[in-house]
């Protein structure tokens, strides 16, 4: 599992409300070009999701379920079923630091072609750094 820290200069209420808001993420991931829920729990809240994602080499359609046992402070989710994947598990953790938020971001991914793992803990890196980029430049506005 490959993880990255990174502090946001925005509340916690602001940045849990885009990282809780899925089917907003292509206005602010490049790597998700498309969400469709599938399922929601009683509150609402996202617990299954069609995503598009184009990550680097790595191009899928990915069924994810989400775990809001530890919302606000942490968000899971975990893949169902994918064509190129066979892994692709992570969470959010957010730190209330007062104006600011820390957030790591935690994946997990694997794939059904042989590649080596160095190379998929190098595109696992890429991709936290990338989104966790992104929601910082989308939450900083």
């Amino acid at each position: 599992m490959s993880r990255s820290t990174i502090v946001i200069e925005a509340p916690l209420s602001q940045v849990s409300e885009v990282l809780f808001d899925l089917e907003k993420y292509p206005d602010w991931s490049d790597s998700i070009t498309k969400v469709k829920v599938t399922e929601r729990d009683d509150a609402g809240r996202v617990t299954g999701a069609v995503m598009s994602i184009s990550a680097g080499a790595l191009k899928d359609d990915v069924s994810l379920t989400y775990n809001w046992d530890g919302a606000p402070a942490r968000l899971e989710f975990e893949l169902e079923d994918a064509n190129m994947l066979t892994k692709m598990d992570g969470a959010y953790i957010l730190k209330d630091l007062g104006d600011e938020t820390e957030v790591t971001y935690e994946l997990s991914v694997g794939v059904s072609m042989p590649i080596p793992q160095m190379m998929i803990t190098k595109q696992e890196k890429s991709t936290i750094d990338q989104s966790l980029a992104q929601l910082k430049e989308h939450c900083e506005g």
